[in-house]
């Protein structure tokens, strides 16, 4: 038993009764807070979405403080979702960094109170050389707001900390209006889940954004086999290319069917090694795209009553018939994370 099992077990470690309340007091003034910055979002929003959508150059996000931290993950959710984007630190910039900001590029400076101070010189610096600037800020009149071109507001609202003092449902929101812009700018652009790729090329996203094209098998790893082909000898194929099924093809060389393991089981009979596969095989096969996602392709493997094993790839969105152009089975997902 581990340390904090044995001192749960114990009753070292207590919950107390109001953990759960105050949790919950949290996230719903937390929650309430983001509904009313909805409803207060006005043409104030769309202008700053399109100063960033004009940009030539790169979307510079600055704050100090929980704003800073908040400004880094705006700046990463920007550059993730097609909008060229990096965080500079206010204090930094006065001692050198601002030279990383550039000609074409637009700024998003963070803050609650909008008076960082801080944030002057990344501010002058932007006046100085006419780049635009927005501004998120809870205050209207604050030096801040006065300096931007657009001025996005956060409503007044309490703070979730007993005290009314921890940068809480501010941040939350600052987070929120980030990731609403980032959001906006990408529909706007049509950022599509191709370009979400480039991106995240790592990890789980990156293995359910990649194309069949790039998992299938294709050539002689191919089972296929004629209508008119003995199933002793079909059976044969299926054994050595070890996908648990077969593609029957016509004599232009199109897939017209598939015969599954499922098949054999549904047709098992003291004939069956002399009957023809055409006259057991499905003439519906399930087929995928060989630009399809591979996310795509493990939802067509579960979709309907029997989940399958493999897909035939076919040019033309997967339709039968075509010549098939590959196959993917599920370990193929398995292998690249996908499933």
């Amino acid at each position: 038993m581990s340390a904090v099992a044995s001192a749960l077990d114990t009753g070292r470690f207590q919950l107390g009764d109001g953990d759960l309340e105050v949790a919950r007091s949290v996230l719903g003034k937390e929650a309430a807070a983001l509904r009313i910055l909805a409803d207060a979002l006005d043409a104030a929003f769309t202008q700053a979405v399109a100063l960033f959508a004009a940009a030539q150059g790169r979307v510079v996000v600055s704050g100090m403080g929980k704003s800073g931290h908040v400004a880094r993950k705006v700046a990463a959710t920007f550059a993730s979702t097609g909008t060229p984007a990096l965080f500079v630190h206010p204090a930094e910039a006065s001692h050198g960094d601002l030279g990383m900001i550039v000609a074409g590029d637009a700024v998003l400076a963070l803050s609650n109170s909008g008076e960082t101070v801080e944030l002057a010189d990344l501010v002058a610096h932007a006046r100085r050389f006419g780049l635009p600037l927005v501004a998120i800020t809870g205050r209207a009149g604050s030096t801040l707001a006065r300096a931007a071109d657009v001025a996005l507001l956060l409503p007044s609202t309490p703070e979730a900390c007993p005290m009314g003092l921890a940068p809480t449902t501010s941040t939350t929101m600052q987070m929120a209006l980030g990731d609403a812009l980032a959001v906006a700018l990408l529909t706007r652009r049509g950022f599509t889940a191709t370009d979400f790729r480039t991106f995240h090329p790592g990890g789980r996203l990156g293995a359910r954004l990649r194309r069949v094209r790039e998992l299938m098998h294709v050539g002689e790893a191919l089972p296929l086999a004629s209508p008119d082909v003995p199933m002793q000898q079909a059976l044969l194929t299926m054994t050595e290319k070890r996908f648990g099924c077969l593609g029957v093809t016509d004599g232009s060389g199109h897939l017209v069917g598939i015969v599954t393991d499922g098949d054999l089981r549904r047709a098992m009979g003291p004939d069956l090694l002399a009957r023809r596969v055409g006259s057991i095989m499905n003439r519906a096969p399930r087929c995928i795209g060989p630009d399809a996602l591979a996310v795509d392709a493990l939802r067509e493997m579960n979709a309907g009553v029997r989940p399958i094993t493999s897909l035939f790839v076919l040019e033309g969105g997967g339709r039968a018939p075509a010549p098939p152009l590959g196959i993917l089975h599920i370990h193929d997902l398995l292998r690249a994370g996908v499933a």
